[in-house]
């Protein structure tokens, strides 16, 4: 006998959110760490604001990775729920592709920011790449998001907002 998760945990929707927003402030302020990069290679001064969002583009960076794998591992010990059953079965293999493609974005961004940090280019520029993909990415999982909620109504963006509930047992 086996139980079936409904839903995702309080801790895996907290994590969800929490590296989301991460993700966002360093699409959004990210910039500010190549100016800091630039300037030092060129020894010029750097304005505070952008010192300051540099240093939490390092910081939010190394969380972010820190993160992710604290929520690799909850998937591993706790699961996953299963995918919404509406939609056809490209959707599915769609979704577990771009979820793929998150971890591994998520996971490979922040040690290459890192290696960019410490060791210089190419990584630098290898690292940039990763925004345009992120924002692609994004935005295809947030319409995504919005297409189950509000077209085929399977409850799959309910399971990220509010916490579900383990099946009782069940006889595999």
């Amino acid at each position: 006998m086996t139980e079936t998760r409904i839903g995702y945990s309080t801790s895996q929707i907290a994590l969800h959110w929490i590296i989301a927003a991460l993700v966002l402030f360093q699409l959004f302020f990210g910039e500010s760490m190549t100016t800091v990069v630039d300037a030092a290679e060129d020894g010029a001064a750097v304005s505070s604001a952008d010192q300051a969002l540099g240093s939490a583009h390092y910081w939010i960076g190394i969380s972010t990775l820190a993160l992710v794998l604290i929520r690799l591992l909850m998937r591993v010990v706790s699961g996953a729920p299963e995918p919404a059953e509406s939609g056809p079965g490209w959707m599915r293999i769609a979704a577990r592709g771009s979820h793929g493609l998150f971890y591994l974005l998520l996971l490979l961004t922040p040690i290459v920011g890192l290696l960019a940090f410490y060791i210089g280019d190419p990584w630098g520029d290898i690292h940039s790449l990763n925004k345009p993909v992120f924002v692609v990415l994004i935005s295809v999982h947030a319409v995504a998001a919005l297409f189950h909620q509000y077209w085929l109504r399977d409850g799959t963006l309910k399971r990220m907002l509010s916490p579900g509930r383990q099946a009782g047992p069940s006889r595999l």
